[in-house]
């Protein structure tokens, strides 16, 4: 079984493309087996947040990051997870 890994991805987004187009930064981290999963995800979450399509996000970077570089609590806590809980 594969292990999941951390990634840290950065790029671009272009914001409001219609009307003042603006290329905004952006830095990402996910949980992913590999670094075409995590690019997958990066460009689902992106594109429901901000109603971007994939040609509006150009990605610079997709680096595997260790646990300590991760800025994102939600992701560490993720990371620290031990057992999952199913509710009925």
């Amino acid at each position: 079984m594969s292990e999941v890994k951390t990634y840290r991805i950065s790029g671009r987004m272009l914001l409001s493309h219609d009307r003042f187009p603006e290329w905004r930064n952006f830095t990402v981290y996910v949980r992913a087996l590999k670094p075409e999963h995590a690019l997958e995800k990066v460009y689902s979450e992106l594109g429901s947040r901000h109603k971007l399509k994939r040609y509006h996000i150009k990605i610079d970077e997709i680096k595997e990051v260790p646990l300590e570089e991760v800025e994102d609590l939600n992701i560490i806590r993720l990371a620290q997870l031990t057992k999952w809980v199913k509710v009925k």
